[in-house]
């Protein structure tokens, strides 16, 4: 039996993308059920549309700081697609310590740095300033507290000395639509489990498996 997800966006939704694509295989464990996003103007929208998920808008402008009035809307649409995990995809709001827990080990998010390091704001700028030799992306579980949740999947790119933020971004994001939907199908399939806030899986990597930068010929 597929899980069934909603993906969460307020924007483009290049990582939604990634996830519909990959979810159109036949044995990929898991069914894009629902798009939600709190801004009507989203490009993501039409993008779900065009793949044949359906859609819904929850405006979160006018609610203001009335977070609660917002999951209250939101919990009703997931309750009403029978929604078992959450992807957040670009999504640009904060949810309340409620919601998350209610949701604890079954909402994933994506972020772009090798986390714990650069949690936040301007990951690649933070990367570049620290002088890191390797970032990449995370995928991992929602708590409270942000970019801090129990960590599922990591994907990492070396870094130039010529980079700028905006092309540290570029290859990092190609990275995030590799890993997005390998992390997706982990929990989907029952390959995950939390032991004291850790995430531990059934996925191993090759044992040579390794980035080393910069490499010294």
């Amino acid at each position: 039996m597929k899980r069934r997800v909603a993906i969460l966006i307020s924007g483009r939704g290049s990582n939604m993308t990634a996830l519909l694509e990959a979810a159109r295989a036949q044995d990929f464990p898991a069914e894009i059920v629902v798009v939600i996003s709190n801004r009507a103007d989203a490009a993501g929208l039409a993008k779900a549309r065009s793949s044949g998920v359906p859609t819904v808008t929850i405006e979160s402008k006018p609610l203001g700081k009335d977070r609660a009035g917002f999951e209250a809307k939101l919990q009703s649409v997931l309750d009403e697609h029978r929604v078992e995990l959450i992807c957040l995809g670009g999504f640009m709001r904060l949810f309340t310590a409620e919601f998350v827990q209610r949701w604890y080990g079954r909402m994933l998010n994506i972020h772009p740095s090798l986390l714990p390091s650069f949690p936040g704001l301007d990951p690649h700028g933070q990367a570049l300033r620290a002088g890191v030799k390797i970032s990449g992306a995370t995928v991992h579980f929602v708590i409270p507290e942000t970019d801090a949740g129990p960590i599922v999947m990591q994907g990492a790119v070396a870094v130039r000395d010529d980079d700028t933020a905006e092309t540290l971004a570029a290859r990092v994001l190609e990275i995030e639509h590799r890993i997005y939907p390998d992390a997706l199908r982990l929990v989907a399939g029952g390959g995950t489990r939390l032991e004291h806030g850790i995430c531990k899986t059934d996925a191993y990597g090759s044992p040579d498996d390794s980035l080393i930068s910069p490499e010294v010929i």
